[in-house]
């Protein structure tokens, strides 16, 4: 793997009698893999303790203090004054692993669901986030979740921007058990979903893989990334000894479903583990930032709309590229970002801004661009048109190849409120900027979000058949 960039195992058991011969050698390992920290959760408090240890001896460690479902019978008042104090120390960056598992039910549910909830509470006193541990206990694990969280509705809202869209950082879902369905609801919840090594097991007869399924529907931005080592080898080491260097391989399978590199992945991944865990760095705002093969201009954050989905106000963070730029670019130092369009597939324009308010910038910009045979893409929300007064579209003919324009929604109203805009004036506004795109012969996509409530099928109708341009639907968040 390239050690250019960073990966961030957030879940291995490095206590494990299995690495008392070569822990030395393991995190070698890691580090040449590109793995930047390790998250060593306890599962009792002599694995605490031990966790607390290990991230005393190596830089790379971090701890996380609590008691398994397994282990629940076990806790009483002198064991939760111990862990409430070992979670004080500076290392120590979570609660876990703690939750519910009906599977083995080693300790009674009812005393499973006491001592969870009692952990929550703790983490919320603390200020901590949750790891959690869920075998055929879901719907438990979540009502207990929305419980505590109804009584600590402040829980970790440091951790978010105040003007964010999207819920604080309050745990991850370790393992992830659930469907894609199940996924996205603990993400609005304020989680994170870990995935990790049965994710490249592959389809059991009559039995899909549901992790890929998971993996394949729902954002990099909302996966950590774990080994769970000792346990659950990835292919091709499965039924040997886990390791956190094994990391690179869970990030190239969610890399391949998704359509992305693994330095994607990487990124997105880090960053969550960087907002939930507070290890690492935060990342410099950037005028340039690479997805795939593609290189992103971010040239105003400024829009003429406020979409409902949108994180432009929040963290105005993608794919962990920190967008929220304080000053907007210069052509020279936009050019200068560039350095070569041959070195990408296509350099677009698309910030968590509305590029046409900075036309001139766009078009002077395209021109340099295709000047050395790059190739240009414009991400709009079709009111280009109303921004400048004009129509702009004959004005970016031999400068722009493909722009892709945001519908969102085929009823007026409903485009409206999700844009935050008069929708009688700024709908027939887009449309009409999406015909004379394609009226001018440029490579146009009309995108809409995977909202609950949004007609995808209408949509698709429209945009092929009324508009003649491609269609496609983007994640939600």
């Amino acid at each position: 793997m390239d050690p250019s960039y960073m990966l961030v195992d957030t879940h291995a058991h490095l206590y494990s009698m299995e690495f008392d011969k070569d822990i030395e050698e393991v995190l070698r390992r890691s580090e040449d893999a590109g793995v930047g920290y390790i998250i060593c959760p306890g599962t009792d408090l002599e694995t605490s303790r031990r966790s607390i240890e290990l991230s005393e001896r190596y830089p790379v460690i971090y701890a996380a203090v609590g008691i398994h479902p397994h282990d629940a019978s076990k806790a009483d008042s002198s064991a939760f004054d111990e862990l409430e104090e070992l979670s004080r120390h500076p290392k120590v960056v979570a609660v876990g692993e703690i939750g519910l598992d009906y599977h083995y039910n080693y300790s009674p549910p009812e005393i499973q669901k006491e001592i969870f909830s009692q952990q929550i509470t703790m983490a919320q006193r603390r200020n901590l986030p949750v790891i959690i541990h869920s075998r055929e206990a879901e719907e438990d694990v979540i009502k207990i979740l929305q419980t505590r969280m109804k009584d600590d509705p402040k829980w970790r809202s440091e951790s978010v921007h105040p003007a964010s869209r999207y819920p604080s950082p309050k745990g991850v879902f370790h393992c992830f058990p659930g469907n894609s369905k199940m996924a996205w609801k603990v993400i609005e919840m304020g989680f994170y979903i870990s995935l990790t090594g049965p994710l490249t097991y592959g389809d059991k007869p009559n039995k899909p893989n549901i992790m890929a399924e998971v993996a394949k529907n729902v954002s990099a931005e909302h996966i950590l990334l774990e080994t769970d080592s000792p346990y659950l080898a990835p292919v091709p080491f499965r039924g040997k000894r886990n390791e956190p260097s094994y990391i690179r391989y869970i990030a190239d399978k969610i890399a391949s479903l998704q359509g992305l590199f693994v330095e994607d992945v990487a990124r997105a991944s880090t960053f969550g583990a960087h907002k939930l865990f507070k290890v690492g760095a935060y990342p410099a705002p950037t005028i340039a930032y690479k997805l795939r093969n593609s290189l992103y201009l971010n040239i105003t954050i400024r829009c003429n709309a406020d979409c409902v989905f949108c994180d432009r106000k929040g963290d105005a963070i993608i794919k962990g590229h920190n967008l929220r730029i304080t000053n907007e670019p210069s052509v020279q130092q936009i050019i200068e970002s560039i350095g070569d369009p041959l070195l990408y597939d296509e350099i677009v324009f698309c910030g968590y801004g509305e590029p046409t308010i900075r036309l001139e910038v766009l078009k002077e910009v395209s021109k340099w661009t295709k000047s050395r045979g790059g190739k240009v893409r414009l991400n709009t929300d079709g009111h280009g048109n109303i921004i400048n007064n004009r129509n702009i579209v004959p004005e970016l003919a031999g400068l722009v190849d493909a722009i892709s324009i945001s519908l969102n929604a085929t009823d007026p109203a409903q485009y409206g409120f999700m844009m935050q805009i008069d929708g009688k004036r700024f709908f027939p506004a887009m449309v009409d900027f999406a015909r004379e795109c394609v009226k001018h012969n440029f490579d146009v996509t009309m995108t809409i979000v995977d909202i609950e409530g949004v007609d995808d099928s209408k949509a698709r109708e429209f945009v092929e058949k009324e508009i003649g341009a491609k269609f496609k639907k983007r994640p939600f968040f």
